[in-house]
């Protein structure tokens, strides 16, 4: 199973990737830590990102595609993943169906969870008032104005894309603002609903097997019959011969007082 989610920040995307991680056993692919990592090694690519990732630069498009190369060629990929920030941009995209196609892989679907807007920043501001409320420090990215920042930043970049794989039959749309439990239900349902094709094809050959067996049970019965004479209908006997009638065909006139 390999799959994308798509949603602007506070949608819920990292809590449903951590529920499909755990109940399919895949892999969750972040980009960030997929460099960390990659730096971390000191792999080819990660050292190229490490030059930029020190000057303060974006990682470019072929390091991180790069990156993610040499992750999914790691034997805890191959069961499927789910990548998580990546692709943000149609080229990203682009540069994705590219390299699944050189290793002969199909993204099997994009889920995009939506949400309205305006009801994420309610959110964030009960929350941030919670957390004040409860003497917790509030991150300093967990605000209304960091956050109106980045909902602008996925509608003119990361947006685009539910139009690019929509155009692939590949999207699939979840109701965002329902709670975790029915998000999480909507999505096995539809990733059930991606695989219900084959398993159709299997029911139909099981009720196959179940018709042939059936049908060789009862036939048995009717083979043990036969041998206590239950086989072929006999003929019927031949009724007297009346004086005067001609004999049945195939029988002579015998001379008289012969038996």
């Amino acid at each position: 199973m390999r799959l994308i989610l798509l949603g602007p920040p506070g949608s819920g995307k990292g809590t449903q990737a951590q529920r499909l991680v755990h109940r399919y056993g895949i892999v969750q692919l972040s980009t960030g830590e997929m460099l960390r990592a990659a730096v971390a090694a000191q792999t080819p690519v990660g050292l190229k990102a490490k030059d930029v990732m020190a000057s303060g630069g974006l990682v470019p498009d072929d390091i991180v595609v790069g990156i993610i190369s040499d992750r999914l060629d790691q034997p805890d990929a191959a069961k499927g993943f789910i990548l998580d920030g990546f692709p943000r941009t149609v080229p990203q995209a682009e540069a994705l169906d590219e390299l699944l196609k050189k290793k002969h892989m199909r993204l099997d679907a994009v889920i995009e969870l939506r949400v309205n807007e305006s009801a994420l920043l309610q959110r964030v501001e009960t929350r941030v008032a919670e957390m004040r409320a409860r003497g917790e420090e509030v991150r300093i990215d967990d605000t209304q104005e960091v956050l109106t920042k980045r909902l602008a930043s996925y509608r003119t970049l990361t947006e685009p894309l539910i139009h690019y794989y929509s155009e692939r039959r590949k999207l699939l749309t979840v109701d965002g603002m329902m709670t975790i439990e029915h998000v999480t239900r909507e999505i096995n349902r539809i990733l059930a609903a991606i695989g219900a094709v084959e398993a159709k094809a299997s029911k139909k050959a099981g009720a196959v097997k179940r018709i042939a067996k059936g049908a060789k049970s009862s036939a048995k019965p009717v083979a043990r019959s036969a041998g206590k004479g239950i086989g072929p209908p006999r003929r019927p006997p031949r009724l007297p011969r009346r004086p005067g009638n001609p004999p049945p065909k195939g029988r002579k006139n015998r001379p008289a007082g012969r038996a």
